[in-house]
Order: structure tokens, then C-alpha cells, then sequence
């Protein structure tokens, strides 16, 4: 009986892993934890897109300063709602990063310095899953960081150029390129969450 769980088929092949214990099955549940925050932090970025079109108005309406003031006040409001999400979000993801490294430290107090002998999954050790989710991590904080420069600025700004820019920035997010989901990809087809 396949199935899918979210974002991740279900299918007797990975159904098999899910009797995994110990480093293993932390390594997998982290894989589809990793997996989760993207989509939520993703998902945060795309409610913005919605509302992209209004901010960059109402920072360039020098017309009527009362309205375009409160309506500024107001865009901004949802912006720190946004960073604020995606500081819940970072800090969820250093966690695992954490966890990652408590689990690599098990395994060479386990096993010696160079760890397992023979990988959990397919072919990769602990070792590689604690460095993976490192890039993951400094890749979001550097991007939270833009985000949290952005929004300091952004009220700050004369020109509706300005403005663009900085929402071209917040829009583009050029700390997750595309080689970030690609790693995540890897780890989830490593663990098995996806299929060879």
C-alpha cells in the first residue's frame, strides 16, 4: 500500500527503513525535519510575494504622507512577521545542525575517530550527514541576515528604485541557491525518504 506523506512517497521500499534504530533513525528523522523547515521557510517567502506589489507602493507614495506613512508602518508589520518566522526557523535548523554533530560525536566515542565502519544508509557516514546539514544551516542564517538588513532599511528608503532593489533581494534570496535544494535532495534519497 504506497502512499504519499507530504512532500515524500511512501512506498514499501522506504516503508522497510522505517524499522531503523539509533544514529540511523535520528539521521532520517533530521533528513525529514531539514525537509519540513525549507518548505515552511518557502512557504513564509511566497505569502510575500502576494503582497509584493503593495509594498513597493506604499514605500514610494510621497503624495499623502499620513496614509502612505500608516500603510508603510503597516507593510513592514507583515515583513517582521516574515523574519520573525524565519528566526523560529533558523534556530530549528541550528538545532539539528546540533543534533548532527551530537550524533557524529557518538559515533566516533562508538567507533573510534574515524567513526563507522560501514555506512547507515547507502553509502554515505555520519560524518557526511553533520557537514550537509552545515552548509544547510549557514546558507538560511546568511539569508535571514539579508532579510533582517532588508527590513531595517527598507522603511528608510526615498526612491521607489531603492525599494525595488531591496525587494529583489528578499525575493531572489541569493544565500539558498539552487545547489541548497539539491543538497537536500541528496540527503533525503540518501536516508530514503525518497526513491532511488
Amino acid at each position: 500500500m504506497d502512499g504519499v506523506s507530504g512532500d515524500i512517497m511512501v512506498t514499501s521500499t522506504n516503508r522497510k527503513c522505517s524499522a531503523v534504530t539509533g544514529s540511523a533513525r535520528k539521521i532520517k528523522d533530521n533528513a525529514a525535519d531539514w525537509h519540513n523547515l525549507m518548505l515552511s521557510s518557502q512557504n513564509s517567502q511566497l505569502q510575500l510575494v502576494d503582497q509584493s506589489s503593495s509594498l513597493s507602493s506604499a514605500s514610494a507614495a510621497p503624495a499623502a504622507p499620513a496614509v502612505g506613512a500608516a500603510e508603510l508602518q503597516d507593510e513592514c508589520c507583515k515583513l517582521q512577521d516574515v523574519v520573525d518566522k524565519m528566526v523560529t526557523v533558523v534556530k530549528k535548523m541550528e538545532q539539528l545542525m546540533t543534533s548532527q554533530r551530537g550524533i557524529q560525536d557518538l559515533e566516533e566515542f562508538q567507533f573510534g575517530p574515524e567513526g563507522r565502519k560501514c555506512p547507515l544508509f547507502h553509502t554515505w557516514n555520519t560524518k557526511q550527514f553533520k557537514l550537509l546539514s552545515g552548509v544547510l544551516w549557514e546558507a538560511f542564517s546568511q539569508e535571514l541576515k539579508l532579510k533582517q538588513t532588508i527590513l531595517q532599511e527598507l522603511a528608510h528608503t526615498e526612491t521607489s528604485d531603492l525599494c525595488m532593489v531591496y525587494l529583489s533581494c528578499w525575493l531572489h534570496q541569493p544565500f539558498i541557491p539552487p545547489q541548497i535544494r539539491l543538497t537536500l535532495e541528496s540527503v533525503l534519497l540518501e536516508t530514503g525518504h525518497r526513491p532511488l
